[in-house]
């Protein structure tokens, strides 16, 4: 369910899955994907989550940070669940590698506004 009172838990599911990501891929490149299974479905899992979690933001939220393009992370998603036969291991690099270090910015950010703005920690 969406509700905007979940936005903050939502942004520590995103922030916890991009960690993921590239704790897992430290030290590893685009060959290592097709060396080791598991390192490839485990950041899927993971681009998965990061989409899951942008989806059920409210979308009162959403449309107030026009600057992360969630449709498009929510897209990856949909394609990664449901068409993941045409996902090729470079495109899922480079989301690694390219998209997830800005937005993990953003969602820094994000929860920084809402610690501001509400005077508790969110839970980094």
């Amino acid at each position: 369910m969406r509700e905007p009172v979940r936005d903050p838990q939502r942004l520590e599911h995103i922030l916890n899955a991009i960690d993921c990501c590239f704790r897992f891929s430290d030290g590893k490149t685009l060959d290592d994907l097709d060396e080791k299974s598991i390192l490839y479905y485990a950041l899927v899992k993971n681009i998965e989550i990061v989409g899951e979690a942008s989806y059920m933001l409210s979308l009162d939220y959403k449309y107030s940070h026009p600057k992360t393009d969630w449709r498009s992370i929510t897209a990856m998603r949909h394609v990664l669940v449901h068409d993941y036969y045409m996902i090729s291991k470079r495109r899922v690099w480079s989301v690694i590698q390219n998209d997830l270090p800005p937005l993990r910015e953003q969602v820094v950010g994000y929860l920084k506004e809402f610690e501001a703005t509400t005077g508790q920690p969110t839970g980094r």
